[in-house]
C-alpha cells in the first residue's frame, strides 16, 4: 500500500508542479528574457513540485480520484464498471487534458515552429533544388560507398555477435525471479538493472566519441560503442524474459534436487532460445541503423562519406549514399522478419 501511495503522489506532485511552473511563468515573466532566467531557477521548479505534492495529497484527502491514482492503485481498488466513463466529467480525466494541452502549447514555443518558414517561396526553390541533386546520383563513387557500408554492416555484425554470449550470462544476474530470491542476490538484481540503465541512456553516437577518442577514429571505435549498447540493452530485454518464464519447470527441477546452474540450464533456458533468437535479430537491424549514425562521429562506416560529403555539399554523391543505406535496411528488414517469422 505504501509502495502504491508514493508513486501515486510522486506522479502526482510532478505533474501539478509542472502545471503550476508553467502557470508561473506565464504570469508573473513579461519578457522572454526573465521567462529563461526564471526557468533556470531550481528553487522555483523544486517549490512548484514541493507544492504539487502537498495539492496531490489534500485531494487524495478528499477523495478525489486523480490520474496517478487511476495509474498506481493497487488491484483491490481497480473496479470495473458496467457504465461508461465520461472522462471530461472527472478530475483524473481534466487533469489529463489540461497536461496534455500545457505540453503542446509549451513544446510550440519550445520548439520554435514557424510556419512560415516552411511555406516560404524561397525555401521551397532550395529544397527543390536540393531534391533534383539527390534524384541525380554520382556513380563514379559508388565503389566506395558500397565497400564503407559493408563494413558498416559488419561493425553492426561484431557488435552483435560478441553483446549476445555476455548479455545471456548478464540476463540471469539481472533477472528478479532468479536472483530475487535471497538478499544478497537482490541486491546484485538492483545493481545490476541500475548500471544496464545508465549503460542505455547514454547514446550510441556518445560511446563512439568516447571510444573515438580512446582507441582513436575508425571502425572499431564504432564497433566498440554499438557493443557496449548492445550488451545493456539486450542483457534487459533477456532478463524481461527470464523473468516471464513458466515457474512449473524450475519448481519440477529444484524438487529433484538440482543446484543453482543445473536449474537455469534444464528449466529456464529451454523456455527462452527462440524469444532470444528474435530479439538477437532485431537487435542486429538496429546496430546495422545505428551504424550509419556513428559514423558522424569517427564510428566508421558509410556515415563518415555521408558527412564528408554534407560538409563539401556534394549532394550528388550524397544521393549515392542515401541509396545504398536504403537498399541496405531495406534488405535487412526482409532478412529479419524472414527469420522471426521463421523460428516461430
Amino acid at each position: 500500500m505504501g509502495t502504491h501511495l508514493i508513486k501515486r503522489v510522486t506522479f502526482d506532485g510532478i505533474n501539478f508542479g509542472f502545471l503550476f511552473l508553467v502557470f508561473l511563468l506565464g504570469i508573473f515573466t513579461p519578457n522572454e528574457e526573465e521567462l529563461l532566467n526564471l526557468s533556470k531557477n531550481s528553487l522555483v521548479a523544486l517549490g512548484c513540485v514541493v507544492l504539487g505534492v502537498v495539492f496531490s495529497l489534500i485531494i487524495n484527502k478528499m477523495g478525489i480520484k486523480t490520474l496517478g491514482e487511476l495509474l498506481f492503485a493497487p488491484p483491490h481498488k481497480k473496479t470495473v464498471t458496467s457504465t461508461p466513463v465520461i472522462w471530461y466529467k472527472t478530475f483524473w480525466g481534466v487533469q489529463t487534458a489540461g497536461t496534455v494541452l500545457l505540453m503542446s502549447v509549451l513544446g510550440y514555443f519550445v520548439t520554435e515552429v514557424n510556419v512560415r518558414e516552411v511555406l516560404d517561396i524561397e525555401n521551397i526553390k532550395n529544397v527543390l533544388r536540393l531534391i533534383e541533386q539527390l534524384a541525380t546520383p554520382n556513380w563514379e563513387v559508388l565503389p566506395d560507398v558500397v565497400w564503407k557500408a559493408i563494413q558498416s554492416v559488419f561493425i553492426a555484425f561484431m557488435a552483435t555477435l560478441i553483446a549476445v554470449p555476455i548479455a545471456f550470462l548478464l540476463s540471469f544476474v539481472s533477472a528478479k525471479n532468479i536472483m530475487g530470491t535471497t538478499p544478497v542476490g537482490f541486491v546484485i538484481y538492483m545493481m545490476a538493472r541500475t548500471l544496464f540503465n545508465i549503460m542505455r541512456s547514454i547514446e550510441p553516437i556518445m560511446w563512439a566519441i568516447i571510444f573515438a577518442i580512446w582507441v582513436r577514429f575508425g571502425p572499431f571505435a564504432g564497433m566498440l560503442a554499438l557493443l557496449v549498447h548492445s550488451i545493456a540493452s539486450l542483457s534487459k530485454q533477456y532478463s524481461e524474459i527470464v523473468e516471464c518464464v513458466d515457474e512449473g519447470p524450475i519448481e519440477g527441477i529444484e524438487s529433484t534436487g538440482a543446484g543453482f546452474l543445473q536449474t537455469i540450464w534444464f528449466a529456464v533456458v529451454p523456455q527462452i532460445v527462440l524469444p532470444y533468437i528474435s530479439f538477437t535479430i532485431y537487435r542486429w537491424d538496429i546496430n546495422v541503423r545505428m551504424a550509419t549514425i556513428i559514423g558522424f562521429v569517427g564510428g566508421g562506416g558509410v556515415g563518415e562519406l555521408l558527412l564528408l560529403y554534407q560538409r563539401q555539399s556534394l549532394w550528388n554523391e550524397v544521393g549515392v549514399v542515401i541509396l545504398v543505406i536504403a537498399v541496405i535496411v531495406w534488405l535487412m528488414d526482409n532478412f529479419s522478419a524472414y527469420v522471426r517469422e521463421a523460428i516461430k
